[in-house]
């Protein structure tokens, strides 16, 4: 393959400048980080270490094989809400015993690891993750349970916001019940008391470990048993370790201590014999030829500025080495063949708006890709499909549906990076969020939005004056300037990566220069699952 050549310029004044604000941004993002790491506090932590605990990250730490890499997935979330940021859970991808596994946990020093609407989320994706990657599921359990206060503190607040009903949470139990009946093993190692859905999480795992006088695992605790029962039942005979492992039979393995439980549980899966179903990588790994550190000064934090999606995939793949496909035609779409890691890949990246011979070049591409099983990498940068009447004549919403379909029945794994814009129907022709991408990522630059703050705010205007005029009364100028700017505001809030990641809408926020190592770590993760494209069509030319 050529070797992407590149005239950026590291000296330039708009260089610089773009590097100035990623890095102000990536300062923001560690902050944020760093006060996830506090989980519930500094006091909190204290008495969870008084108790003789490890803080989550340290138990997950400690099962991780020395010097391997913990993808951590969601880490944002909660950022500006009423939770913790993080929300008391941690997911992830890391590898135990040579074999990658999704690996989550309830973090106790958060309302003793309660399960609050976004710790649910990132659950519930972190089973998502594992099911349709074939990655062995390692959960670290201490939970109380639901997190109540959505419910008694401001109960009527709580109604009209509730968008779901008790009933979703037995998802999760039917997810982990899933995943074994797939003949992807489950492992539940539980630190501390679980209580009703923490109960649950063992019940329904393949493998348990519990350990001695820490674990507690019961559908309901005495308080409630005392409510319901009038019997008085104390910890351990009601849900202890050893009765567990002794009488119940829920438990499968006894520990001495958390260290003693970790030991364990890598025990557990060396003998699962477990292979990955995908290829390995196939291609030289060598580093990119630009150096990745000047990901830092391409994407310019007003995304009204173009750059070239060249230089990003120039500074990502092995050896800068892109083979180009179609690159006279369509040309504010960049496609071509390359490796990451030695994964083979197909990627698509914006260079602008979609026009229709665009769409019909992606819908070629992916439709390749699908005949010889390479999975496909999305670079985002996008406001959205050209629009107007002569676009309209010449068949952009039929091409742009051609795309949409293409990317809707591609079955390689495909992997999203919102790198900049992702905006509308161009968010779904990359391959957004709601058309199944195995991962998502975000870059602190990006925005994510059904369009534009300021075309959203325009577009209410014109149907406002519109419907002031066939009602024949007299448009307010004066209040919907105001309303304009409000919903100028709020929607630019919203449409900003923190935000975006912090309610769960992709799988984190990363560090530009992250992006290789990030990307190739999902790719592995995809090829423990089988690799094949599309079978039910073949490819032609639109």
């Amino acid at each position: 393959m050529p070797t992407l050549s590149s005239s950026l310029d590291p000296r330039s004044d708009a260089f610089q400048r773009n590097r100035t604000d990623m890095l102000d941004m990536l300062d923001e993002m560690d902050a944020l980080l760093e006060q996830v790491e506090l989980g519930g506090g500094a006091d909190a932590m204290e008495r969870l270490r008084a108790r003789g605990k490890m803080p989550v990250r340290e138990r997950v730490a400690a099962v991780l094989d020395r010097d391997t890499p913990f993808l951590e997935l969601s880490a944002l979330a909660a950022w500006n809400s009423e939770f913790h940021i993080g929300s008391g859970f941690l997911a992830g991808i890391g590898v135990v015993e040579g074999v990658e596994c999704v690996i989550v946990g309830h973090d106790p020093s958060v309302r003793a690891g309660a399960i609050n609407d976004f710790n649910y989320k990132k659950l519930m994706r972190a089973l998502e993750i594992a099911r349709e990657n074939r990655l062995p599921y390692v959960q670290m359990v201490e939970s109380a349970g639901a997190d109540l206060r959505g419910n008694i503190e401001d109960a009527e607040a709580a109604m009209r916001r509730d968008t779901g009903h008790f009933a979703e949470a037995g998802r999760i139990f039917y997810e982990i019940t899933e995943l074994s009946k797939l003949r992807i093993p489950t492992i539940s190692v539980v630190f501390g008391s679980s209580t009703a859905g923490g109960a649950y999480q063992p019940g329904m795992s393949d493998y348990n470990i519990f350990i001695k006088k820490r674990s507690k695992v019961f559908l309901a605790g005495p308080p409630l048993v005392k409510m319901a029962t009038g019997e008085d039942a104390d910890d351990e005979s009601l849900g202890g370790a050893e009765m567990h492992c002794t009488v119940s039979g829920l438990g499968d393995y006894l520990a001495e201590d958390e260290l003693d439980a970790i030991r364990l549980c890598r025990d557990v899966v060396s003998h699962l014999n477990w292979r990955k179903a995908g290829p390995g990588p196939t291609l030289p790994a060598d580093g990119p030829v630009h150096d990745p550190e000047e990901l830092l000064g391409i994407v310019p934090r007003d995304l009204r500025q173009a750059f070239d999606m060249r230089d990003v995939i120039a500074r990502l793949v092995d050896g800068s080495r892109f083979e180009e496909f179609k690159p006279l035609y369509g040309s504010t779409l960049v496609c071509g063949w390359a490796s990451v890691h030695g994964f083979p890949v197909g990627i698509l990246g914006n260079n602008g708006v979609l026009f229709s011979e665009a769409a019909q070049k992606a819908t070629q591409f992916i439709q390749l890709c699908n005949q010889i099983d390479v999975p496909l990498l999305f670079a985002h940068n996008i406001t959205g499909y050209i629009v107007g009447t002569d676009f309209e004549q010449g068949g952009i919403t039929k091409d742009g549906s051609k795309m949409i379909n293409a990317v809707s029945n591609s079955t390689v794994p495909h992997i999203s990076v919102i790198i900049g814009a992702s905006n509308g129907a161009g968010n779904f022709g990359m391959s957004g969020r709601a058309f199944g991408p195995r991962f998502t990522f975000v870059w602190p630059t990006a925005k994510i939005a059904v369009m534009g703050p300021k075309q959203m705010a325009g577009v209410m205007t014109i149907v406002a004056r519109a419907a002031a005029k066939r009602r024949d009364i007299a448009f307010d100028e004066e209040a919907d300037a105001k309303r304009a700017a409000d919903v100028e505001h709020w929607e630019e809030r919203r449409s900003l990566a923190l935000y975006a990641t912090s309610r769960v809408s992709d799988d984190g926020m990363i560090d530009p220069r992250d992006t290789r190592t990030v990307v190739g770590m999902a790719l592995s993760a995809c090829h423990s699952q089988t690799v094949e494209g599309a079978r039910g069509y073949g490819v032609f030319r639109m």
